[in-house]
């Protein structure tokens, strides 16, 4: 894993500040914690990958990427993987997209579609919480080589009962992480990575 400069990750604040300034991807409350809250909460994704698969790369799927989370922070880490960002709102991939090529990321494609219209299969999807687990799985199901990684706070445990009910995806098949063992701040309580493993190995 690539440890961006701070120069580089304070580029790439300045550059979601100017976009969100045309077009609002992040609550304008929230644009001081750009790094803090959106920056890091991305790598959260690369430190658990750290951690339980240390050589991994490939490809990524970030299925709702809004102006660029988690899929950009992850390209500025993970320089040998190639990460296609998708968005159902042409305005959010317009902003992802002006970042990366701001950042000058070759390993980003940013796409405006639904997910379930795009073709081929992905090495692992990555995704921040844009809806519940049991309706975003049959998004992708099929789709990824190896796993879900999927960025979610809250109550967890009744929302992977859920899934696993629906889908019959064994215990073995699910593992969460909390964040907040990884970064010391508050923010990050009972914020969590959840990975999804696929069934038919």
């Amino acid at each position: 894993m690539l440890i961006p400069s701070e120069q580089d990750f304070a580029q790439a604040v300045a550059l979601w500040r100017e976009w969100n300034g045309r077009i609002n991807v992040i609550s304008r409350k929230d644009e001081d914690n750009i790094f803090a809250h959106h920056i890091l909460h991305s790598l959260a994704i690369a430190q658990y990958l750290e951690m339980y698969y240390p050589s991994a790369t490939g490809s990524f799927l970030d299925v709702g990427c809004g102006g660029g989370f988690p899929g950009i922070p992850l390209a500025m880490v993970m320089p040998e993987a190639k990460f296609t960002l998708c968005d159902s709102i042409g305005k959010k991939v317009r902003v992802a997209q002006a970042v990366a090529d701001g950042l000058g990321l070759k390993n980003v494609e940013c796409v405006n579609a639904r997910v379930e219209s795009l073709q081929g299969q992905w090495d692992w999807i990555v995704s921040r919480a844009v809806t519940s687990l049991e309706n975003f799985y049959p998004w992708v199901k099929g789709r990824f080589r190896n796993s879900i990684l999927y960025l979610k706070g809250g109550d967890i445990n009744s929302e992977i009962a859920a899934l696993q009910r629906k889908f019959h995806i064994p215990d073995a098949n699910i593992r969460t992480w909390r964040i907040d063992s990884w970064l010391k701040d508050e923010y990050f309580a009972e914020k969590y990575v959840i990975e999804i493993s696929r069934t038919d190995l």
